[in-house]
Order: structure tokens, then C-alpha cells, then sequence
């Protein structure tokens, strides 16, 4: 194994990591990219069966995909489905480091969890059959880069049935030469501020 190079592509992750990260939390525009990525979300949303989402407390200048899935959940209980329509927040196992999901809604009771982020306290464990995923940035073919913590990595190797994944950024977290290692997965698309870009739409 060449750790000279391996460390290399850590100190390059690393650095692309943290371009990405100041470019995000100082976009010129950002609430009218955030304003768009929630209507392309809530478009999107409309044509999916899913009643179980899992999404995420945004930091670091994420998009905040929460109002939307409110709006979803509330589309629901005007529809008067069968079942109620579920969202899940992150809490994190710091033993095993993987992600369960449980119930969140606007002002249930939060908590900080280990690394400063609010989670649901006290909320029922839920499992999504459609997940909500934060990109750092994403290249071609749905590879997406996160924090390097591998969080989501390993749960969704637990998750079982696996979750239908999308990751959601803004346009400016797109990297044309991104290059995934050989353990990462693709997510099964990828929305931004200027629609759905993975998988590719077909004009055609």
C-alpha cells in the first residue's frame, strides 16, 4: 500500500473539503438559490411514494431541506392518506458511528447531540425508506463528498431495506474531475438550485 499516497489524497479532500465549504456559506445570492432548491424539491417530491423521510439538521451552510418536507408532510394530511407521512432527523451512535433516524416535527423537543448538532429528544425511532443526504460537494455519476466521517457510509450499509438516496447542494458544489475511491457508493440522485442532475435528465 503507497500511504504516501494515500495521504496525499487526504490532504487534497481535505483542502477541496474546506473551498467547498467557504463557497457555500458565502453564496452572493443565497436566499434565492435557497428559495429555488426548495420549489425543486417539493416538485420532485410530488411523483414519490414514499411516507418515511430521513433528512438532516443543516450546518455549515447547508440547504435547509426542512421547510420543505414540512410542506410535504402537511400535502399529506390534506390528502387524508391512509398513513401519515413521517420525517426523520439524524442521531448519531458513537459507538458503532452510524446514523439512526427518529421523528421529528416543527417544535418537538431538541437536543444537542455530541458534536453540537440538534437532534429529536425523545422522539420515536423511524426508519426512511427515502433519505435526504448533505453534499460537501458531488461529481459525475451521483458520487457525492462528505465531511469524511463516514457516517452515512456506514449506515446505509445497516439500513435495511436500503433507502432510495438523494443528495442535495447547490450548483456550486459540483466538481467535474471528482474522483470517487473505490468503497464509495453512488447516491440515486442528486437535486440542486438548478433541478435534478443525477441521474442525468434525458432531453431526448
Amino acid at each position: 500500500m503507497d500511504t504516501s499516497k494515500d495521504n496525499w489524497l487526504k490532504e487534497q479532500k481535505k483542502a477541496l473539503r474546506q473551498d467547498l465549504i467557504a463557497r457555500r456559506q458565502n453564496l452572493p445570492d443565497r436566499a434565492y438559490l435557497d428559495n429555488v432548491l426548495q420549489q425543486v424539491m417539493r416538485s420532485w417530491l410530488i411523483a414519490r411514494q414514499e411516507l418515511v423521510i430521513g433528512a438532516y439538521w443543516p450546518i455549515k451552510g447547508e440547504f435547509d431541506p426542512l421547510p420543505a418536507l414540512y410542506r410535504w408532510k402537511e400535502d399529506g394530511e390534506l390528502l387524508d392518506e391512509p398513513q401519515p407521512r413521517r420525517i426523520g432527523l439524524p442521531v448519531i451512535n458513537k459507538v458503532h458511528k452510524t446514523l439512526s433516524f427518529h421523528a421529528w416535527y416543527p417544535g418537538c423537543p431538541m437536543e444537542e447531540d455530541a458534536y453540537r448538532i440538534p437532534k429529536p429528544k425523545d422522539t420515536e425511532l423511524i426508519v426512511p425508506t427515502l433519505l435526504f443526504v448533505p453534499c460537501v460537494g458531488y461529481g459525475p455519476g451521483g458520487y457525492r463528498l462528505g465531511y469524511g466521517g463516514g457516517f452515512y457510509d456506514r449506515t446505509l450499509q445497516a439500513l435495511e431495506p436500503r433507502p432510495f438516496t438523494v443528495g442535495l447542494g447547490f450548483a456550486n458544489g459540483f466538481v467535474a474531475d471528482f474522483e470517487p475511491e473505490p468503497h464509495d457508493v453512488p447516491l440515486d440522485a442528486i437535486l440542486n438550485d438548478q433541478g435534478v442532475v443525477w441521474p442525468v435528465p434525458d432531453f431526448y
